[in-house]
């Protein structure tokens, strides 16, 4: 049922799937979402998503909501899905949401569950899969394939690297520092915003295929390197373009670096991006800087931006920010209550009272 609903935000309360069946067709231009990680932590809610016996019982989960989320979105729309992995070994003992501040908002009966069920079948299931301890599981991928072979355009995994990852205690491996988002399509052509989203190119030092001479020095990046001697017969293909980009090479070599430079540059796949510390008792939140790229691409001002777990509430803050509106669901009823709503209330007034 629909919980709250102002300043062009709506938020479900209740299980996903039944949420999303209350909204229109084609009723949003994009998603942009991170679904609970599997055998991680426990929300203590009930019909929660990530304690699944098997990473394959967990996917096909997140595979029925997108079914649903695909009804939702626009046939020119697209999906933003942030996904972590997890280690068969740390699915014996993981703790309910993790550490909580003393600022947590939610009550000490939600904070004290920790799962104590399910451990056990988890790590039988995962040893008959061939699974061993301290093995990566390699659920993004793994979700990214299943999505896909339902139907979606897996069009690109983007690399969230995390300039402050979480410690660990490890000794026989690195740490992680990074996590997927995957950008996902309804169809093979749809809605995306590349200029809303450009690189300032400035410190790409570009240049142009015309000055590297056959056998000739080129400087670049401070230093220089030999260029191969060119077969113009074979230009396109040495550039790594097929021919259909032949008018626009040559619109390209006719202008100058700074003119080159001036345009900008087409988003990278890696995006550098600090996870952002919060005080609430929900602990897996988005960084506005992380997301907000998502939703420039991927809606226009005026567009309808979805998070199927909106948890804290950051993609509807955002979304409203950017002048988009936002529609969300939440299970966990203290979550939406005591951190989401309240965040979104203060978010939307705050900008009206400066506008």
């Amino acid at each position: 049922m629909i919980k709250y609903q102002s300043d062009g935000v709506t938020l479900y309360h209740g299980d996903v799937i039944e949420c999303l069946k209350q909204m229109d067709e084609q009723s949003v231009n994009c998603c942009v979402t991170s679904p609970p990680y599997w055998g991680l932590r426990d929300y203590g809610v009930e019909g929660q998503l990530g304690l699944e016996e098997t990473p394959e019982e967990y996917v096909e989960k997140i595979v029925e909501v997108f079914r649903e989320v695909k009804r939702v979105l626009r046939d020119d729309g697209t999906v933003w899905l942030n996904v972590g992995d997890s280690y068969a070994s740390a699915l014996s003992n993981h703790k309910y949401a993790g550490s909580f501040g003393q600022s947590s908002c939610v009550s000490k009966k939600t904070q004290s569950g920790i799962p104590t069920s399910g451990r056990k079948e988890r790590n039988r299931a995962l040893k008959k899969a061939g699974i061993k301890q301290k093995d990566l599981v390699g659920i993004p991928w793994m979700l990214a394939f299943a999505l896909r072979a339902d139907g979606w355009y897996l069009r690109r995994d983007i690399i969230w690297h995390k300039t402050n990852p979480m410690p660990e205690s490890v000794k026989d491996r690195p740490t992680a520092s990074h996590e997927y988002i995957f950008l996902l399509s309804k169809s093979s052509r749809y809605y995306y915003d590349k200029e809303a989203i450009k690189e300032p190119s400035d410190s790409c030092p570009v240049v142009p295929w015309s000055e590297r001479k056959a056998g000739g020095e080129v400087s670049r990046h401070g230093g220089s390197h030999r260029a191969p001697a060119l077969n113009h017969k074979k230009k396109d293909k040495q550039r790594g373009h097929s021919r259909r980009h032949t008018g626009f090479n040559d619109r390209w070599d006719q202008m100058s670096v700074d003119e080159q430079r001036s345009l900008g540059a087409n988003k990278r796949d890696v995006w550098t991006v600090a996870t952002k510390p919060f005080e609430g008792a929900h602990f897996a939140t988005f960084n506005p800087e992380l997301i907000s790229p998502c939703i420039l691409a991927g809606s226009p001002v005026g567009g309808v931006v979805l998070d199927p777990f909106m948890g804290s509430g950051t993609t509807a803050i955002t979304a409203h920010d950017l002048g988009r509106q936002s529609v969300g669901c939440e299970l966990n009823g203290e979550y939406l209550n005591d951190i989401c709503i309240p965040r979104v209330k203060a978010a939307t007034k705050q900008q009206r009272l400066i506008a």
